[in-house]
């Protein structure tokens, strides 16, 4: 029986819910073509089943924050995923802060270990900082979902070469999710 993936791409098209801005590039457009990568390539493998929470370029979630962030883990506890990867891009007020990073509810646990397989391989494929994982207690799809969740901030939008990193080369940061995945999965 397939592993079921749910890939969450972070943030709304529009408000409610739109994610973070910086070098003229919005959150939201940045990672909805990783989640389309990483779920065909986690489709193409037989282990792997894979649903997104925004199939489409324009799927809003949702009519306020909260409402969309409930909706996406209600959909992902519904299916009965056994993962969940919430896909984020990061921001801060220095635009030297570069790399990627993680968070999962608490550690040690399963979605710690997997965020920590998916940074190192993410790492190896696109060649930003791994900045590590982190405890996160008060994120919603990392409290409310029942699987296993992690949420991973790709890289920071604010830095000029992270941002066009994710933009340029989506597929290069759906790989080395995927390739986490799989090593997380192999050495269960």
């Amino acid at each position: 029986m397939a592993i079921k993936i749910y890939i969450d791409q972070g943030h709304n098209p529009r408000n409610p819910n739109a994610g973070a801005e910086g070098n003229g590039l919005r959150e939201q457009d940045i990672v909805y073509p990783i989640g389309i990568e990483l779920a065909a390539l986690l489709n193409a493998d037989s282990s792997f089943e894979a649903r997104l929470s925004r199939p489409t370029p324009t799927t809003t979630i949702g009519t306020s924050n909260s409402e969309s962030l409930r909706l996406r883990v209600q959909d992902a506890n519904a299916w009965g995923a056994d993962y969940f990867i919430s896909l984020h891009t990061n921001a801060s007020e220095s635009s030297a802060a570069s790399g990627s990073e993680g968070f999962a509810f608490s550690s040690p646990s399963a979605a710690f270990s997997l965020g920590t397989d998916i940074l190192r391989s993410m790492t190896a494929a696109t060649g930003l900082r791994n900045r590590g994982m982190k405890v996160r207690t008060n994120l919603y799809v990392l409290r409310k979902t029942v699987m296993p969740a992690v949420l991973i901030e790709l890289g920071f939008i604010t830095n000029r070469s992270d941002a066009f990193l994710m933009r340029d080369n989506p597929q290069l940061f759906a790989r080395g999710i995927y390739n986490g995945i799989v090593n997380y999965i192999n050495g269960l």
